[in-house]
């Protein structure tokens, strides 16, 4: 006897709970009450999709409205995707497929012009035109690493405060900080409480401790310790779940505070890949990268999207655009910006310069993959010769995209 079709709908405020159970189940986790309890905080039932197999809740998604900095631009609506999630019992039926073309759609026209995830698998959503726009990369930095004496790390005291005398402070200087930086978005009230949960089991598992808060005038850290005797003295590691610093000072300053923590040995933080930490280090191999995908985007309107971010270079480039899942995106379009300048964005019958999916204008959008990179990776084909290589500097950024928090 076949399966019956699956339906997808909008939750109510009640099958959130169910939802979030469904998730957790889907990615293989026994979450204790408080994880559940900020989960539920964080979605908006209106902006949450469920996918039903009869009466049975099987999968679901959701989109947390944020706003996400785009370059040169400052902040801007976002779908930020979170919890796709499919029963293990029900995978393999189009469960997601159906809700992200619910999603997407859902926002067309006058919802939000562009989405964000970040991607559990990284080969899942390419094929739903998601592409690629910005890395994460983690940095492991030795204790008492030193640095370049041209860096100053002002005069600025540091103290270690409690949670409750932190976060006033922590909140204006994010609020400040996050409008200039690509790929940022802005933590409400329960993303602050998700942002900053921590699971008692899992800290006993990692022998870590709390959360500790260090402040500067201009800026703070969050982390803690995880400890590791050894035979003869204490192997501990700093990890620093955020380092945010709104001068070059206040950030080194910060830095070098973690780095002389005694009884440590190693200093690890997740960052931009362009993280300016290994050219403020005196000797630029005292540290270990590794970089992995981030944030990963998906333009839903074209002629809504673009027009939303600045140029870095003039531009006048006739893109042909693949897209499947949302055919009103499909077809020729003209992008002429001035540098820093506004930009527009209209269907044409000319001629194309570049051809792409939408997962390759994804890529791009945020400032960090360049339509170079495409062309030689042969997912951008060049039709007019010279234009990948303006439509590459008119994309490009002045950083690299990276958002400090997975949603």
């Amino acid at each position: 006897m076949s399966a019956s079709p699956l339906v997808t709908r909008i939750l109510t405020a009640e099958e959130i709970p169910a939802f979030i159970g469904t998730v957790f189940r889907a990615f293989l986790e026994d979450p204790v009450p408080e994880d559940v309890a900020a989960e539920i905080d964080l979605v908006e039932p209106h902006r949450t999709h469920g996918a039903f197999d009869g009466d049975e809740l099987v999968g679901g998604a959701t989109m947390l409205s944020k706003r996400m900095t785009l370059p040169g631009t400052g902040p801007h609506p976002v779908a930020a995707i979170s919890c796709v999630a499919v029963a293990p019992d029900h995978r393999r039926r189009g469960a997601m497929g159906q809700l992200i073309r619910a999603q997407l759609h859902s926002q067309h026209g006058t919802g939000d012009a562009f989405a964000a995830l970040y991607a559990s698998e990284g080969d899942i959503y390419g094929r739903f035109g998601y592409g690629l726009a910005g890395h994460r990369a983690f940095f492991a930095v030795p204790r008492g690493a030193e640095f370049q004496s041209t860096v100053d790390i002002s005069d600025g005291r540091i103290r270690e405060v409690d949670k409750e005398t932190a976060l006033p402070l922590m909140h204006h200087l994010h609020s400040k900080v996050a409008p200039t930086r690509a790929g940022w978005v802005d933590r409400t009230k329960a993303s602050w409480q998700a942002f900053l949960a921590q699971n008692p089991d899992e800290l006993r598992s990692e022998n870590a401790t709390k959360w500790r808060y260090a402040i500067h005038p201009e800026g703070y850290t969050v982390y803690q310790v995880k400890k590791k005797w050894e035979t003869r003295k204490p192997g501990h590691e700093v990890y620093a779940r955020e380092i945010l610093g709104a001068t070059p000072q206040a950030y080194a300053a910060l830095w070098r505070y973690l780095l002389d923590i005694d009884l440590t040995t190693t200093v690890r933080a997740e960052a931009a890949a362009d993280d300016p930490i290994i050219h403020m280090l005196k000797d630029a191999t005292d540290n270990v990268r590794q970089v992995s995908d981030g944030l990963w985007a998906r333009i839903i309107d074209i002629d809504r999207a673009l027009p939303l971010r600045a140029y870095s270079a003039p531009v006048d480039v006739v893109l042909a655009v693949e897209d499947t899942l949302c055919p009103w995106n499909a077809g020729s379009w003209r992008l002429v910006a001035e540098a820093d300048g506004p930009a527009t964005v209209t269907r044409t019958d000319a001629e194309p310069d570049l051809a792409l999916d939408v997962r390759e204008l994804g890529a791009v959008f945020l400032g960090g993959t360049t339509v170079q990179q495409l062309v030689a990776a042969q997912r951008i084909r060049e039709l007019t010769p010279g234009k990948a290589r303006a439509a590459s500097r008119a994309f490009a950024g002045d950083d690299q995209p990276h958002c400090p928090e997975v949603f």
